[in-house]
């Protein structure tokens, strides 16, 4: 089943960030944004823990569908992570600018798993991708300035790698979309082997002939 308009893909993620790479692929989707307790348990690892919540993503996504067609559900979640910490969104602009201030002039780990499930015969695929982002030295008033701005309240780290956080941002090995919140390459990589797309899915972005 390929995903249509009658069959749309459900991103199960509220995320702009991952609605703007769905929408550059052209193709059908809807958005059932997942409600799970996201707490990380004491002593849980990094990746464990990325496990454990988009298996429960993809769980509370199915049970809200129910009959609802679509060709299938996708979800996704993101971790920064530094010195074996999970930096999750700040409180507010005080907290932004401590998480802030432990990734500057240091490198830290993006994370990223997501999870494909088909509607028609349960197949799944499920990735992690780690991304390497390195980034500059900063001074204090620079911190407090870039949390200031508001930019990093809503994303994990404190930071945008696609908005003025680039300015930080010395170096990435490794996806640049998986710092953003979904790695596209890989992604169109597993749709296809779902049977998902056709082998080209970017008809919506095709020059008119």
């Amino acid at each position: 089943m390929l995903i249509d308009a009658d069959n749309p893909l459900v991103l199960g993620s509220g995320s702009p960030r991952r609605r703007e790479i769905i929408s550059a692929l052209g193709l059908p989707f809807t958005v059932l944004a997942a409600d799970i307790d996201e707490s990380r348990r004491p002593g849980e690892p990094p990746l464990a823990y990325l496990e454990r919540i988009t298996e429960g993503k993809l769980a509370a996504v199915r049970a809200r569908l129910g009959s609802a067609a679509h060709a299938a559900i996708l979800v996704a979640d993101t971790s920064v992570v530094i010195d074996d910490d999970v930096l999750g969104k700040p409180a507010d602009v005080a907290d932004a600018a401590r998480l802030f201030g432990r990734l500057v002039g240091r490198v830290h780990s993006v994370h990223t798993r997501y999870a494909i499930g088909r509607a028609d015969n349960g197949a799944q695929i499920a990735r992690t991708l780690e991304t390497h982002v390195h980034m500059r030295e900063a001074t204090q008033a620079e911190i407090e300035a870039y949390a200031a701005t508001g930019e990093g309240l809503d994303k994990a780290g404190a930071y945008a790698a696609q908005g003025i956080g680039a300015f930080f941002v010395e170096r990435i090995v490794g996806s640049y979309s998986n710092v953003i919140g979904l790695p596209a390459c890989e992604l169109l990589a597993d749709l296809r082997a779902l049977g998902l797309v056709d082998a080209v899915p970017f008809r919506a972005l095709q020059a008119p002939v």
